[in-house]
């Protein structure tokens, strides 16, 4: 919850989190498959009962020592008020279980339907999050080494946004997803050469580390194309 109201202290546009489920069914947010890097304990997400994640403390930079795994649904609530929040559907270890059918629900449960979007590399997940809740906007996201797995699923699923890795980008294919009635948001972009270069191809938006550097080089650059605009009118 610390690196959450970070964002929002920071005036980020957006948050993104990794959803997983626990052994017993709760949605907790946890961007590993286990718990070992980031906290006190050690184990994989999946096996571990909602009790022992919670009794579990987060490792990390300005985090108190109190700082615990957080439910999907405390973060909705506490974030989703102030920003939206981008929830990556991460069943990537357990891909058959039913972690789309609850977010889905639990969107719908918190009335935050107009505050979310969905995203993820597992295509079946995303089918079956939109089987469930259709108004939610969905983000494709795209790995490199699994482009084949975008070109075989992309008329399968309908989706909003394309959300490539930075190495995936360049300006034709930006124009080409524009063309296809796509928004494009790259990640993860913390370099502020590489901002300002996507910016100007005109992507729709960036995941970054560093949100204050993003609007910087955003501001910047919206200056720059105001002043040009000027120029040659």
């Amino acid at each position: 919850m610390a690196a959450f109201r970070l964002a929002v202290a920071q005036h980020a546009d957006a948050v993104e989190l990794d959803a997983k489920l626990t052994r017993d069914g709760h949605i907790v947010v946890m961007h590993d498959n286990t718990v070992d890097r980031t906290t006190n304990g050690h184990g994989a997400v999946r096996k571990m009962d909602w009790p022992a994640l919670q009794a579990l403390r987060v490792r990390g930079q300005n985090v108190s020592e109190t700082e615990g795994i957080p439910l999907l649904e405390t973060v909705l609530q506490v974030i989703a008020p102030e920003v939206p929040v981008n929830i990556e559907l991460t069943n990537y270890a357990a891909p058959w279980d039913d972690l789309p059918e609850r977010v889905a629900d639990l969107i719908v449960q918190l009335n935050v339907s107009h505050r979310v979007w969905v995203s993820s590399f597992n295509p079946i997940a995303l089918l079956r999050f939109r089987g469930r809740l259709p108004q939610v906007p969905v983000g494709f996201l795209v790995n490199p080494r699994r482009l084949w797995l975008y070109a075989l699923f992309r008329h399968r699923v309908a989706h909003s946004l394309i959300e490539p890795h930075r190495a995936l980008v360049t300006p034709e294919r930006i124009r080409r997803w524009h063309g296809q009635g796509k928004r494009v948001v790259v990640f993860t972009v913390n370099d502020a050469e590489e901002m300002a270069r996507l910016f100007a191809w005109g992507v729709d938006g960036i995941f970054t580390d560093l949100p204050q550097t993003a609007q910087a080089v955003r501001e910047a650059f919206w200056a720059e194309s105001m002043e040009q605009a000027r120029h040659f009118a």
